[in-house]
């Protein structure tokens, strides 16, 4: 098949919902634990809902620190004068000194 694999029609599918999965971010093991959960029919969904959850948690944590990350690049840029003066609150807070 020139290097090709040929995939089933549920092959494919579980490979659709493990893309679909990570690009929620969810890692590699919480992937392993849904298609497990997808395929038993005897699944409860609080397992779900808790996997879920938890990387809401990861997801809310990250927006939280790039949020927190853009508001101290903001404020450095707002109190750095951008002129012809050597003075920079920028380096400064980059190098550990106050400003």
């Amino acid at each position: 098949m020139a290097g090709y694999r040929a995939f089933c029609d549920k092959e494919l599918h579980k490979l659709a919902f493990l893309g679909r999965a990570r690009s929620l971010g969810f890692t590699i093991e919480d992937c392993r634990a849904l298609v497990a959960l997808y395929d038993d029919e005897t699944r409860a969904s609080s397992d779900v809902k808790r996997i879920a959850n938890e990387q809401l948690v990861q997801i809310e944590s990250k927006i939280s620190g790039l949020n927190a990350m853009r508001d101290t690049l903001s404020h450095l840029i707002d109190e750095c004068a951008g002129d012809h003066r050597p003075d920079c609150p920028i380096l400064k807070d980059l190098g550990g000194l106050e400003n």
